[in-house]
């Protein structure tokens, strides 16, 4: 993906009304007679997905469950839980970026850290979501589980710990085939043999319906993409008018573009090393061929409308809208389906064999488990190619779309300053394009729907929804500290801003210290990006060094962190004499680590150091926010 963004360590927001903290949890519990409470932490839906099928599994043992989003709620009433009878709160937390909250949980991250409160009659579960790739592995689940015991809650099951780098789906239905149990024994209650496949919400067909009040693809307010008004957000995105759409690479089988959105007249405001998220559309011929297989009308007018009247989400997506307009704009059509999909869908196979499969990928039986692994995710079989591979499986369109998952926003480092392009967003990304082990061509949503986004007058196909979203990505406050920036391939875009901003600070008679770049592409003729713009940067002085990697341009490959042990000593002194800061931006999953056992290396042999004196130091430049990554895998 383009510089997409220290992705969430799993998995945008999801429609929900604004916080409104009207009613206390415990207090709605009571009125709707439920006992778990499951609250998520959420960046992109994956732990409210988590959250709901956990409250929904606690009607199979004669419990009721509701999901929670604690942004809606005053958490400190987690002391007064064990007023309800066999109660339980479970905590499906996400970690986001550098071991950080999510933005819905960052309020009761707060609360835990400050809170003295006694929750000794709270029993509790949790469940993180986290990617193992990043330093921080599940940091926020970690703390969540600690900080309630210390607070005198009681774990009555033990901390599950979901790595989105190999299987988050089958981590947390390992964990869920072990929790009920544990419940189960907890209270003394057992399973009731009566199935959770029930609907969550019913279809409303709209035949006479003013087309005013349905919804076309905005994100919070009916008709907000007509009548933009300033502040946007998540809920409330910018149409921003795509002003340059240009191919960076000379060759190459690869598609790498330079994009610049027009911000003029949003009063939006962003620094270098922000991240700025667009919500792409599915590719038309996906939705359309859903919509034959299905045999469906998809221009019919509906709403999804919750059963359960109590709920704080009313629909899935925003109600009323066409099928069509679901499928495009809301709905993830593209990912292979988790696995209470199948179980979900699985009623609807005519065939015996078919229901069978789809009833034993579901399953927690390791057979079921591996068939998931090899048949959906590993030959990457998004929705379409389930139906394509299982013609007996033609489920009703409603229960698809409530069963999808929301189509989440996209994150990239942001390519430009604001000192130099304030109406302005540049954006680096390479298109995502690979075949299947099934001989499909999967394209990824937001780089291909991105790549046909063309300047025009007519503004149609020019207009790209977004917001911005703040990062600790930042230069340092002194103009004359001087930066060591790593960014091999789309890693470059952060520092395109920053070399921006560093030259704009020294026309206005800054004294800027050293600007270091290290970058990286495949070959020097191919896909060498921004070359002429470094190459004038290089010559005018504002970057002191440019070096440069070309992984396939000789016969070993040669990557950035080759070149850092080239320049060890040069390295040392920036960091040692000149408290330089380092960023680090692109690939997590090799690169990053990489560059940072290089950094041990360098500072345990200049510093007279051990292994793991040097390990601390590094750590320690971590703390003090002058080594700071920006990476996604």
């Amino acid at each position: 993906m383009g510089c997409v963004y220290s992705a969430p360590q799993e998995e945008a927001p999801v429609e929900r009304a604004a916080p409104v903290r009207d009613s206390s949890f415990i207090e709605k519990m009571k009125k709707t007679g439920r006992n778990i409470v499951v609250f998520y932490g959420s960046q992109t839906g994956t732990a409210e997905e988590f959250a709901n099928r956990l409250s929904k599994d606690a009607h199979r043992y004669g419990l009721r469950g509701m999901a929670a989003d604690p942004e809606e709620y005053d958490l400190s009433d987690l002391s007064r839980l064990s007023e309800i009878d066999k109660s339980l709160a479970v905590f499906c937390m996400a970690t986001y970026g550098e071991g950080d909250p999510t933005d819905n949980a960052q309020d009761f991250y707060d609360w835990l850290q400050e809170a003295d409160a006694d929750l000794s009659g709270l029993r509790f579960a949790v469940f993180g979501l986290g990617n193992k790739t990043y330093e921080h592995f599940n940091a926020m689940g970690k703390y969540v589980d600690k900080r309630l015991e210390e607070l005198g809650a009681q774990r009555i099951f033990e901390l599950g710990l979901g790595d989105d780098d190999g299987n988050l789906e089958e981590d947390f239905i390992t964990w869920r085939e072990q929790f009920w149990p544990a419940v189960c024994e907890h209270f003394g209650v057992e399973a009731t043999g009566e199935e959770s496949s029930i609907r969550q919400y019913e279809l409303v067909v709209h035949t006479d319906v003013n087309m005013n009040k349905v919804y076309t693809g905005e994100m919070g307010r009916l008709k907000s993409y007509e009548n933009q008004k300033p502040p946007f957000d998540a809920k409330n995105p910018f149409l921003a008018q795509v002003k340059e759409n240009r191919k960076l690479n000379e060759g190459g089988e690869r598609h790498l573009m330079h994009l610049e959105l027009d911000i003029s007249n949003s009063k939006i405001r962003y620094e270098s090393g922000d991240h700025v998220a667009v919500y792409p559309a599915n590719d038309s011929s996906l939705v359309n061929q859903i919509g034959e297989i299905l045999g469906t009308d998809l221009d019919t007018i509906m709403s999804l409308n919750n059963l359960d009247e109590e709920s704080n989400k009313k629909h899935p997506f925003p109600c009323p809208t066409s099928y069509r307009t679901a499928l495009t704009y809301y709905l993830d059509i593209t990912n292979p389906p988790r696995t209470n999909v199948l179980y979900e869908l699985a009623q609807y196979a005519t065939d015996a064999g078919e229901q069978e499969r789809l009833r034993k990928m579901a399953s927690s039986a390791a057979e079921g488990k591996a068939l998931y692994l090899s048949w959906v995710v590993e030959a990457r079989r998004n929705i379409l190619a389930i139906l394509q591979d299982m013609p007996s499986l033609r489920p009703p369109i409603d229960h698809l779309c409530e069963l999808l998952p929301r189509l989440q926003a996209r994150y990239y480092s942001i390519a430009s300053s604001s000192k130099v392009h304030p109406n302005a967003i540049h954006i680096c990304a390479v298109t995502v394009e690979y075949e299947t082990k099934t001989g499909r061509l999967n394209k990824g949503v937001a780089t291909n729907w991105l790549k046909n986004k063309v300047p025009d007058e007519n503004r149609s196909n020019s207009l790209v929804p977004m917001y911005v979203r703040k990062s600790q990505f930042r230069l340092p406050f002194k103009p004359s500290t001087p930066v060591i920036m790593i960014g091999p391939g789309t890693g470059i875009a952060p520092f395109i801003g920053f070399i921006q901003e560093r030259a704009w600070l020294k026309q206005q008679g800054k004294e800027v210290g050293d600007t270091v770049l290290y970058y990286g592409c495949r070959r020097e003729r191919e896909d060498y990006l921004y070359r002429e713009e470094l190459a004038r940067f290089h010559q005018e002085g504002v970057l002191t060094q440019l070096n440069v990697a070309f992984s396939r341009d000789q016969a070993e490959k040669v990557y950035v962190q080759h070149l850092l042990k080239k320049n060890k000593e040069n390295i040392w002194k920036l960091i040692n004499e000149g408290n330089a800061h380092i960023y680090v931006c692109g690939d997590a999953r090799n690169m990053a680590r990489d560059v940072q056992n290089t950094f041990y290396e360098i500072v345990a042999e200049f510093g007279n150091m051990t292994q793991p004196q040097a390990v601390d130091y590094v750590k320690k430049l971590m703390t003090k926010g002058r080594y700071s990554l920006d990476v996604w895998s």
